[in-house]
């Protein structure tokens, strides 16, 4: 078994062994027995604030982060954007894996999740796409926004749900954010639309 085996075992076992509603609603009849896809490794540079930080104290987060660390040099990172959109200093320090979905380690069509990396101080702009969204940050205090209001602190181990096509932004300041994501409901490879922006 491969590492990104352990680290799809220890998403799941993390998924089932919460009981919030709005997450049992978004996985409710999901099958996690998927076909895997050959990837190449790929990294990038947020991956290095991710491998310097300690692993949550709580033991189903810490469990999580730490398949996650292990399993780091053996994904395949990943980019949505480019220069022209957020400017190359977001571009260091912004990244993504896809788990499983239409373009990820192991294949669905139906629900996309995987892990954002943002490193410090970064603004993630307003954005939104068609895909219903949910994050549990496996960091703390990063910021949130939804639906254009404050920013707002959030914690390791918080549901953040986004509905579809509702725009939400993120800060992170002295501390990186590693956040658990889920989509499902839209494109699951759609680039997002950033607010008066032409495609």
């Amino acid at each position: 078994m491969s590492v990104i085996d352990d680290l799809l075992q220890a998403f799941h076992r993390y998924i089932a062994s919460r009981s919030d509603p709005i997450l049992r609603r978004f996985v409710d009849g999901f099958d996690w027995h998927m076909d895997g896809r050959t990837l190449a490794a790929h990294s990038l540079p947020v991956v290095d604030y991710v491998t310097r930080l300690h692993p949550p104290a709580d033991a189903a987060e810490g469990e999580l982060f730490s398949s996650l660390l292990g399993a780091a040099s053996a994904l395949h990172w990943a980019q949505t954007y480019s220069i022209a959109d957020f400017g190359a200093d977001f571009l260091q320090k912004y990244g993504w894996v896809e788990l499983f979905g239409t373009r990820g380690h192991f294949v669905s069509d139906e629900i996309a999740g995987g892990f954002l990396l943002l490193g410090p101080d970064v603004h993630y702009p307003d954005h939104h796409h068609i895909a219903e969204e949910i994050y549990l940050p496996l960091t703390d205090g990063s910021l949130w926004s939804k639906d254009s209001q404050a920013f707002l602190p959030r914690w390791t181990g918080e549901i953040i749900h986004h509905p579809s096509n509702i725009r939400h932004a993120m800060r992170t300041e002295r501390t990186p954010l590693v956040a658990l994501y889920l989509w499902r409901g839209g494109p699951l490879a759609q680039k997002s639309i950033i607010p008066g922006r032409k495609e």
